[in-house]
């Protein structure tokens, strides 16, 4: 295992809690942690980075993909069982935590081109004699989670995307789509947004293809020969109104439980009021071959063999979908390591193990890493070693339906977590390549220092964070960009949604990390019956290297969170990206008719305040041993503090027409589902052209800025009283 690794900037680096060590003989500092304790987590991090295998990762998989288990069918409390059962097995306390949602299964399903053609769609996914699973009992068939039901004709319009561009583009080709049915490809968006905006601009139903040239033949060969979709694959997937709120659409804001308060259905914000289906593009191609109408602008067009017409028909069509509509059980899996000094401050970390079909590769790659973590620290545990803070493990259920189990979970517990969540660490689908990450900024110091620690898997004799800046090199557009990526460190990634992170970080504001493995090699079956075993260790992380080095570096980051004398959280970079943010939004007003200064002004106070945290910080390293010992109720005290500052982005009113979002800094766009939409109240007012909203969320944002700079001072002020 090699373990020479690239440095943190030296400005970073100052500001880490190390010893004063000899630069040649210097290990690499670890933030939060003084001299007398650094080596000791040192070398509990080198124990457990040699715990994970890949061989368990691999029989984890090919026992939980065995089946098709989506979230309110017995698969699922099978998988939950199955994990339970492991974290036992490992001596973690851990139990099944039952909550319920509305979950409706399809009844029927029927696809029809009336004319001028006749065809009626096949609306399955044929099996593939080299993969026995992609036809196992049991499959639920492709379908939009929440589509409204309806049996409905009309005229077919093509709308690319169906974004709101393109809606715009329709617009100037004089295209209604009112009393139409839409068909428009999978991408650039959720799918969420596209039956959405159909339904808003007056079409009466919306199908939802995947184009070969997003997902197909044209981007390489299709599975079984290849990683990409075949000509039947279908994206399932939910359509929930999740910008609106994840969850249980009947029960926004609360847990949802048996026996619990519930919305009617026609109560509920976050339903569908149109009928939708996902279709494969063999079913696509007659469709889209009826239609003619302008011919489609050149950005418009797939890789279907036929010039793309837009419509409106004479292309006619009946699209007739039901539903069951019924409330089913949902089984999230939580395990307890209980911290020994700070018991009622809590590390948590999440990945979900619901499936739309047998899902190897999501969400199984990501819940098998999660629960090799849960081995490695049991197998610490029976050192006798006990973490400081408590550290919560979480197999979520009902993800794919719209988060349900860790919304459901987190809305439950709402109050215990405001008070008592440290950091909230997200997995979801892994496969080979390098490392993302996204969160919280106040998190990207420690994020990168956990990558530096880890070594690539990819076998490069270097770290993940090596390997990561030399990837940004490579996709580097230009010299300055090549040269930032060379230097300091990796920048992370706002959030927005689509993850279980969601309830945590955009909810209730906790400092959230969603990371995992990705960008080498293609993949098409994304939601389909051929997301197998076979299809992942064929096509993906085979041998399972990088789902062990997912959980490396999730292990170490829950170490250091949980054993840390200081928590690592680091402000500069968090000022510096929300000065990016305000500029962004001074160029997309663009005429000036928004007023920044109290925001820029609230920037400069935030950096001001995180400069003077780290200078006093860095004071500790004159302390003796002695004296520090002496200030641990200090720290203690110093400690809340900093894992509340991301509470300091709480707005309790909510986002505009969507109350349920309350982060300042992050959510997902209105009009985008996942894509994230920084500074939303802001943002999006402006591009709504909706000035006096913007205007409104300027000094609300400024306050929470301030407030950051508020606790940040309060942190500066207790390390001052300490080394001054």
């Amino acid at each position: 295992m090699h373990r020479t690794f690239i440095s943190i900037p030296a400005l970073a680096a100052v500001m880490l809690l190390a010893g004063p060590v000899a630069r040649s003989q210097a290990p690499a500092p670890i933030r939060g942690f003084f001299e007398g304790s650094a080596q000791a987590q040192r070398e509990r991090e080198a124990r457990f980075r040699d715990i994970p295998k890949p061989e368990n990762l691999r029989e984890y998989m090919r026992v939980i993909s065995e089946e098709p288990h989506h979230a309110g069918a017995p698969g699922s409390r099978r998988v939950a069982e199955y994990v339970l059962g492991k974290f036992k097995q490992w001596g973690l306390a851990a139990e099944i935590e039952e909550h319920e949602a509305l979950m409706p299964f399809p009844t029927e399903r029927i696809l029809e081109l009336l004319g001028p053609d006749s065809y009626r769609a096949e609306l399955e996914e044929p099996r593939v004699d080299a993969d026995k699973d992609s036809a196992d009992a049991g499959q639920l068939p492709p379908f939009n989670a929440y589509s409204a039901d309806g049996d409905v004709t009309g005229e077919l319009v093509y709308v690319n995307y169906g974004i709101p561009e393109d809606y715009e583009q329709l617009t100037r080709l004089g295209i209604d789509v009112k009393g139409k049915i839409v068909i428009a490809r999978y991408g650039r968006s959720w799918r969420g947004i596209k039956p959405k905006l159909a339904a808003e601009h007056g079409a009466v139903g919306c199908l939802i293809y995947s184009d070969p040239r997003d997902d197909g033949y044209f981007l390489g060969d299709t599975y079984p020969t290849g990683p990409y979709r075949p000509e039947y694959g279908v994206q399932r997937g939910s359509v929930m109104d999740m910008p609106v709120h994840p969850g249980d659409p009947l029960t926004p804001g609360w847990g949802a439980e048996r026996g619990g308060r519930k919305l009617d259905r026609s109560e509920s914000k976050t339903l569908l009021t149109i009928p939708v289906l996902p279709i494969s593009y063999a079913d696509a191609l007659p469709l889209l071959r009826n239609l003619r109408g302008p011919v489609a602008p050149e950005s418009w067009r797939g890789a279907l063999p036929i010039t793309y017409h837009i419509g409106a028909g004479p292309a006619r069509v009946r699209l007739k979908v039901a539903f069951d509509w019924q409330v089913r059980p949902l089984y999230n899996v939580i395990a307890r390591i209980e911290g020994s000094e700070h018991p009622d401050q809590w590390i948590l970390h999440g990945n979900h193990h619901d499936s739309w079909v047998n899902g190897a590769a999501d969400p199984t790659s990501g819940n098998v890493a999660l629960m090799e973590t849960a081995r490695a620290l049991g197998e610490l545990t029976k050192t006798g070693w006990r973490p400081k803070r408590t550290i919560v493990l979480a197999s979520w259920d009902g993800e794919e339906w719209g988060l349900l189990g860790s919304t459901e979970w987190a809305e439950k517990h709402q109050e215990s977590l405001a008070a008592n969540a440290v950091v909230y660490i997200n997995t979801d689908s892994t496969g080979k390549g390098w490392l993302s990450m996204g969160g919280s900024h106040s998190l990207q110091v420690f994020i990168n220092e956990v990558a530096r620690d880890v070594p690539d898997p990819r076998g490069s004799g270097s770290s993940v964070l090596d390997a990561r800046r030399r990837r940004n090199v490579e996709q580097a557009r230009t010299d300055a960009d090549r040269n930032k990526a060379r230097h300091g460190d990796v920048r992370i990634e706002a959030l927005g949604s689509g993850s279980d992170y969601t309830a945590f970080l955009d909810h209730l504001t906790i400092a959230s990390l969603n990371l995992g493995f990705g960008g080498d090699g293609g993949g098409g079956v994304y939601h389909s019956a051929y997301d197998t075993f076979h299809w992942y260790t064929t096509f993906s992380d085979g041998d399972f290297s990088h789902s062990a080095a997912l959980s490396r570096v999730i292990g170490t980051a829950l170490l250091r969170l949980a054993d840390g004398d200081v928590l690592p959280f680091e402000f500069r970079g968090a000022a510096t990206t929300f000065r990016g943010y305000v500029e962004e939004l001074e160029r997309l007003d663009g005429a000036g008719a928004v007023d920044f200064s109290e925001l820029r002004a609230a920037v400069m106070k935030l950096t001001a305040a995180a400069d003077s945290y780290e200078a006093a910080l860095k004071r500790l390293h004159g302390l003796e041993a002695k004296a520090l010992e002496a200030a641990r109720p200090t720290l203690a005290h110093l400690n809340e503090i900093l894992y509340t500052t991301e509470r300091a982005f709480r707005h309790e009113a909510g986002l505009p027409r969507r109350e349920w979002f309350k982060h300042l800094v992050y959510a997902p766009g209105f009009y985008t589902g996942y894509g994230v939409k920084t500074l939303p109240g802001i943002r999006e007012a402006i591009e709504q052209r909706q000035m006096d909203e913007a205007r409104q969320f300027v000094p609300i944002v400024a306050g929470a800025l301030s407030r950051l700079s508020y606790e940040i001072d309060r942190a500066t002020e207790i390390l001052d009283d300490l080394t001054l």
